[in-house]
């Protein structure tokens, strides 16, 4: 009597999933379970039960955890390039639409913390075979920051360093913050909100004077 109460609910449940719903759970409990348990930590058996379906049926969609990885990732990367040219498309001060980019950029990585190591770190080689769609996509990202930091060297605002200089060192600061966010969780940081405040103006407001002060 439990086993077929049971095998109805578990029916109940597929039949809300099917084709893409179905593959569009399995990356949002791929991911829970990604974030919760490392990567490494991570098996099929426990995000099929996190989404509450046998690991053979998982396995008709995702022929490994690694598959569902590039495919969160690359999925998370669009999403970002999407909102990154919304933002530097958007009428405004580039300064201002700089500082929006780098928050965007630092709370991307820490909601998406798995998908941001595979993307942006070094040591995610060791979880990766084949980086070339989201290291293609990652280049296609960072390329909103020299557009605006271009439009600024164009208004003589940007008084040291080139175009790419800068906007690579905004681009690795607001990536160390992240990293260490991620990697010494326990460190006994401030409010997160502070520190992304804190980086972003501190990286912005050195680099960049305020509107009005141009580079002589």
């Amino acid at each position: 009597m439990t086993d077929n109460s049971d095998n109805a609910s578990t029916s109940s449940r597929k039949a809300r999933g099917f084709g893409h719903e179905r593959r569009a759970e399995i990356l949002a409990a791929a991911e829970r379970v990604f974030v919760t348990h490392g990567y490494e930590g991570s098996t099929i058996r426990r995000i099929a039960e996190e989404v509450s379906i046998s690991p053979t049926a998982l396995y008709m969609h995702f022929a490994d955890k690694h598959s569902m990885l590039l495919e969160i990732s690359s999925g998370a990367l669009d999403r970002m390039i999407a909102a990154s040219e919304a933002l530097t498309e958007a009428p405004g001060d580039p300064r201002d639409k700089i500082k929006a980019v780098l928050t965007a950029h630092i709370r991307f990585g820490l909601k998406h913390k798995t998908s941001y190591q595979l993307v942006f770190t070094e040591s995610a080689r060791d979880i990766v075979k084949e980086r070339g769609i989201t290291r293609d996509k990652a280049g296609q990202y960072y390329r909103a920051l020299p557009l605006l930091v271009g439009q600024l060297a164009k208004q003589g605002r940007i008084p040291k360093g080139s175009v790419h200089g800068v906007s690579q060192t905004f681009w690795a600061g607001c990536h160390g913050l992240v990293t260490y966010l991620i990697n010494m969780p326990a460190f006994g940081w401030v409010e997160v909100d502070e520190l992304i405040s804190l980086m972003v103006d501190g990286l912005v407001d050195g680099l960049v004077p305020d509107k009005g002060q141009s580079a002589a």
